[in-house]
């Protein structure tokens, strides 16, 4: 074997092997999802992880437990740990800047537990910060907020699911253009106790 041939057959081995090794997607071209770790995943590719690594990786979705309970949730979802709940207690209105239109939402509250309730995650499967963590949310926005805040927190083992679980609007405004349903991969609505935390900040 000749020494040109020898190192075309050496590249394309190294070539292959960073090819292989290579486990985040593309970086999406909406900024809002975009994370400081530099991670993502698109259903696809995390239902897969799940499949064949589930054992060391967490898998977090950050809604609403109604999110989940009522529009549904991965069935290899690790654990529900909501960025923000909703307090049924008050009301927040917002206004649109290009139309004016005012629309009136029940009030969030940040759940201050996130990183706490994320670590005992994490430890109840054994796994420690440096282990691979998956975020999901509606659309990749929250989950993206709740990236940053890990990265502070020093978690650099972090994905975006930036597809999120109903996908980005389509031009009539339905989420129909990708995301976890939309892939056809497996969901439930059935409640988990191992996947919801009951406690919740707001009455």
């Amino acid at each position: 074997m000749t020494k040109k041939l020898m190192s075309l057959l050496t590249i394309f081995v190294m070539m292959a092997a960073f090819v292989t090794g290579v486990s985040a997607g593309d970086a999406p071209t909406n900024k809002k999802k975009l994370i400081p770790q530099g991670k993502y995943l698109t259903p696809q590719e995390a239902y897969d992880k799940m499949q064949k690594e589930g054992d060391k990786v967490l898998f977090v979705d950050v809604r609403t437990p109604e999110e989940l309970y009522f529009v549904g949730y991965p069935t290899v979802v690790d654990k529900n740990i909501p960025l923000v709940y909703v307090d049924y207690t008050k009301t927040k209105e917002k206004v649109n800047k290009k139309t004016g239109k005012k629309t009136v939402k029940f009030a969030s509250v940040p759940n201050k537990k996130f990183l706490e309730e994320l670590e005992a995650a994490l430890k109840e499967k054994g796994l420690n910060k440096d282990s691979e963590i998956i975020l999901m949310c509606r659309s990749g926005h929250r989950a993206a907020k709740a990236a940053k805040m890990l990265d502070k927190a020093g978690y650099k083992n972090v994905y975006n699911l930036d597809q999120g679980f109903e996908g980005d609007k389509d031009k009539q405004k339905h989420r129909t253009v990708n995301g976890w349903k939309n892939a056809g991969l497996p969901y439930t609505y059935k409640f988990n106790p191992k996947v919801f935390i009951l406690e919740r900040p707001v009455k």
